[in-house]
């Protein structure tokens, strides 16, 4: 089956009111949404994985030619919205279904336990065939 990649970024949705200004208990019904929602894709034997990311001033750059000392600077420094904020590997049947879970993702509460509508962006995670597709091998 193939797998698609759910990309969360900081892109607010419908509200932009920073995370760190909302009341705690919002942000607790937000990250229990997707707890319940990672549990409920774990059963179905959907999720193969996911994580939240901490913020983007916690971020590395790593330069390395693998001969010498890596280079080590703070960021990525590129706007915030196109900084991942957290990702799920699902493994369906389909695209469709891959879209199915990306709405319900999309849906996460924000302020107020309005759904934010966040945009989620989905890739399919390149199997042999791709691969074989790219290389003719």
């Amino acid at each position: 089956m193939p797998r698609y990649l759910l990309i969360v970024d900081y892109r607010p949705g419908d509200d932009d009111t920073p995370m760190d200004r909302w009341r705690p208990e919002e942000i607790k019904a937000h990250m229990n949404y997707y707890d319940v929602l990672n549990a409920a894709l774990r059963d179905s034997g959907e999720l193969v994985g996911g994580e939240a990311l901490t913020e983007p001033r916690f971020g590395r750059e790593v330069i390395s030619d693998g001969r010498t000392a890596p280079v080590v600077t703070d960021g990525p420094f590129a706007e915030s919205k196109e900084i991942l904020a957290g990702y799920q590997i699902v493994e369906v049947e389909s695209e469709d279904r891959a879209i199915e879970i990306a709405a319900l993702v999309s849906a996460v509460p924000g302020p107020g336990g309005v759904p934010l509508r966040q945009p989620v962006t989905i890739r399919r995670v390149m199997d042999g065939a791709d691969f074989e597709a790219m290389t003719g091998l």
